[in-house]
């Protein structure tokens, strides 16, 4: 009997001691976390830190702990802030996220969170100083199989000598899709056919861009089937003093459709049918398609790609080589800039074409005395009006972004007084990098001020079936591009309906000259003009919204 008693007295002093004798994580009842928003810059730290509240329903009064060593930190993205084991957060890159602490409660998963703002960086590169330099680590990485992913990181480092993670605030972008695709906010690279790309970094500070390079190699799976390869120019005439020109070779993908420069591709073989007339370069690193002449005649340059599975598509351009006296009246062609980059739909930028003679003037402005080509014309055209183009018409060499990439830009210039052929290139981009909360991206769909391209549709209502005409010049002023109508001169021109397409915003002016059949009017949104000089009176103007049509009608 007594020792029953003994033993009940016992397990109640045992039962009062335990919430005295302290608190256990499986009895907390709420987690906070403080402070519960941060601004920081990038680079900079801040400590957090997690308590415990207990009491769930007893009758004592509710108790705190410091639990900051023993919750769970994590981060919702990497590329804004890191967080230790500790609760140290690093900020690394623009952007608006969560740190959320967790621990198993007296309910089950209790979690909270700080709000991490860290603004987008305007080149000051935190405490310590502007970034003067920029670098991807790894400098180089591969992976096994398409599917296979690895994270680059950007570096830029401070006039102080300081460095700071700049992975989230750089614009990220691939050489080749068909090979690897990489976060255009994140470095995060993910591998898609068999091959090595060119991963590039771009930083803005201080309204200077800062650019890195990386390359990101797949060792397996297949490589991007191309089904056509086509050369830029289709023919040259170079002196058999030892001139040069540049041929471009452009792939036609088998899975996009789209093209993609493989000029110094190692798929590619560069081939002279007549070496002794004319070489041309392959196999190196940087700078094939070149042709040389030699001597007088005509040589045939073929471009040889091999895909993966054995299979060769090819094309040809002539080189025709005169022997024409040394050194040339044009000796050399160059673009400047080697390269342009827009950061909006739409945006457009100006390319000037420099060519270099043997007699004074040595150095010349041909911008609009050569031929502008460009690998993407409906996403990246140029603006080649130059010659012919009547007083007031724009300047040759602008390129403006419809889309977002990449495109080579060709000029080529033709010497006047011995017909040879020099041609330089350059490249055009408009980087995609999608918007977030703190920063603006680039060249994503909305970012141009308005719609991309209005469509101009033109026909005639049926009043005049025999000899109705209706011409439009392009939005750079070439005349007749849109040549609609039976009472088109020549065979093949004019139709019943025609279409073109304008950037949104262009007012166009379409003419009517008199013909057979006398001119009706225009439709509602085509406002008719009295007289114009260069028109004539059976003109109007329209200015173009998304998706213009103008009834033509004749009586």
């Amino acid at each position: 009997m007594h020792d029953r008693d003994f033993l009940s007295r016992v397990l109640l002093l045992i039962a009062i001691a335990l919430p005295i004798a302290g608190c256990t994580n499986s009895q907390v009842d709420s987690l906070v976390v403080t402070p519960n928003a941060i601004t920081m810059g990038i680079g900079a730290t801040a400590q957090l830190t997690a308590t415990g509240i207990y009491g769930h329903g007893s009758n004592h009064p509710s108790t705190t702990q410091d639990l900051t060593d023993q919750v769970t930190w994590t981060t919702t993205s990497i590329n804004v802030a890191t967080v230790n084991p500790t609760g140290l957060v690093t900020a690394t890159g623009p952007g608006v996220i969560q740190i959320t602490a967790s621990i198993h409660g007296f309910t089950g998963t209790l979690t909270a969170a700080s709000t991490i703002t860290v603004p987008a960086s305007s080149g000051g590169g935190g405490s310590g100083g502007a970034v003067v330099s920029l670098a991807i680590i790894p400098t180089s990485q591969s992976v096994a199989l398409p599917t296979e992913t690895a994270q680059f990181l950007a570096i830029g480092t401070t006039s102080s000598g300081s460095t700071v993670n700049l992975t989230g605030a750089v614009s990220w972008s691939s050489s080749s899709q068909q090979i690897a695709t990489v976060g255009a906010n994140t470095g995060f690279a993910t591998a898609a056919g068999k091959g090595t790309a060119t991963i590039t970094a771009l930083y803005s500070t201080g309204g200077n861009t800062l650019t890195a390079t990386a390359s990101f190699t797949v060792l397996g799976g297949t490589t991007e089937e191309y089904t056509a390869v086509t050369l830029l120019p289709t023919s040259q005439t170079v002196s058999a003093s030892g001139q040069t020109g540049q041929f471009v070779a452009l792939a036609t993908s088998g899975t996009t459709g789209l093209e993609q420069d493989v000029t110094n591709s190692p798929q590619l073989t560069w081939l002279s049918s007549i070496p002794s007339v004319a070489t041309v370069t392959s196999g190196l690193a940087s700078g094939n398609g070149i042709a040389t002449g030699v001597s007088l005649g005509m040589s045939t340059i073929t471009a040889e790609l091999k895909n993966p599975d054995g299979s060769i598509v090819s094309n040809f351009s002539t080189v025709s080589v005169a022997l024409t006296p040394a050194p040339e009246p044009l000796l050399a062609l160059q673009i400047i800039p080697t390269s342009i980059t827009v950061g909006n739909l739409l945006d457009a930028g100006q390319f000037l074409a420099i060519g270099t003679y043997s007699t004074p003037p040595t150095v010349r402005d041909l911008t609009n005395s050569v031929q502008w080509l460009t690998s993407a014309p409906s996403v990246f055209p140029v603006n080649s009006n130059g010659t012919g183009t009547p007083s007031g018409g724009a300047n040759a060499g602008i390129v403006t972004a419809y889309g977002n990439g990449g495109a080579t830009i060709i000029a080529e210039a033709t010497d006047a007084q011995t017909g040879s052929i020099q041609t330089a290139t350059a490249s055009f981009s408009c980087p995609l990098v999608l918007p977030t909360p703190t920063t603006a991206g680039s060249c994503f769909p909305g970012s141009e001020a308005s719609s991309l391209l209005s469509t101009l549709t033109v026909y005639n209502e049926g009043l005049n079936t025999s000899n109705w005409l209706v011409t439009a010049p392009s939005a750079t002023g070439t005349p007749n591009v849109l040549h609609c109508g039976p009472g088109s001169a020549g065979a093949g021109l004019g139709g019943s309906v025609c279409v073109a397409t304008y950037p949104v915003g262009t007012t166009v002016i379409l003419t009517a000259p008199a013909g057979a059949g006398a001119f009706g009017g225009w439709s509602y949104n085509c406002v008719p003009l009295a007289a114009i000089s260069a028109a004539g009176p059976n003109s109007c103007e329209v200015t173009l919204t998304f998706d213009d049509t103008v009834g033509a009608i004749f009586n």
